[in-house]
């Protein structure tokens, strides 16, 4: 029943005498409110173990591999755009001078004119309807083109037509003439700078001055409808030289 002390009303017989001292209520105990006091924790270290060197394994390039690495390399790397090489023309022509013009005229066979060859025969008939002496003098070797069979230098076709613009304007200088003939299309291309539409026609060519494009002998032989042409062109052009011959 949680009774701590029982006191009875009435004084019991034979009991022992009540002690006044246990009548009183003693004062409530008032016990201060216990502040914990705060514990300065040492700081923990944290535990540092010892670092470990990390082994770094380096693969070696086997010769599969470099061979593999050169290869793709290789494709990957842009190709350098080359020029295209041209090949240097072939051809061989002959200067002549017959009267006030001089005539470079292409070698149909690559060497010099004989007297009894088909084409020099055209050459010489064609002189005689001009007016012209039929018995033209050789002017220099022939020029053969390239010049070089081996060798780095440049032998293209820009090559050819300075050398043989060059050969001409050399031979004007030592004796002028009225009209240069240029007889077939290598003569006309790397002399006049002209193609086989300029056939027949009378052009101007800086440092030359007025040059004749003509068929080539040979084509002439081969095709006898285009005499016609070449006629008709040195009618318009005969008086030229024929003033400068009287």
């Amino acid at each position: 029943m949680q009774v701590v002390n029982w006191l009875p009303r009435t004084e019991l017989p034979f009991a022992a005498p009540s002690r006044p001292e246990l009548l009183e209520m003693p004062e409530p105990l008032v016990v201060a409110p216990v502040v914990p006091v705060p514990v300065a924790e040492a700081p923990v270290e944290p535990v540092v173990k010892p670092a470990e060197r990390v082994k770094v394994e380096v693969p070696r390039p086997s010769l599969a591999s470099t061979r593999t690495n050169a290869k793709v390399e290789e494709e990957e790397a842009p190709a350098a755009v080359k020029a295209p090489v041209v090949p240097p023309p072939r051809f061989a022509l002959q200067l002549l001078r017959a009267g006030r013009c001089l005539l470079l005229v292409e070698l149909p066979t690559g060497e010099t004119f004989q007297t009894r060859d088909p084409a020099y025969l055209l050459l010489k008939d064609m002189l005689r309807a001009a007016g012209l002496p039929d018995s033209p003098q050789i002017v220099g070797e022939p020029v053969r083109w390239p010049l070089l069979v081996r060798g780095t230098m440049d032998q293209g076709p820009e090559a050819a037509r300075d050398f043989v613009q060059g050969f001409l304007s050399a031979r004007l200088e030592d004796a002028p003439c009225v009209c240069v003939w240029l007889i077939g299309l290598p003569a006309v291309r790397f002399a006049g700078e002209a193609n086989a539409e300029s056939f027949n026609r009378e052009l101007q060519v800086e440092g030359l001055g007025s040059v004749w494009a003509l068929p080539g002998l040979e084509l002439l032989m081969e095709e006898p409808q285009r005499k016609a042409d070449v006629w008709q062109a040195m009618r318009r052009l005969m008086a030229r030289w024929k003033e400068s011959n009287e």
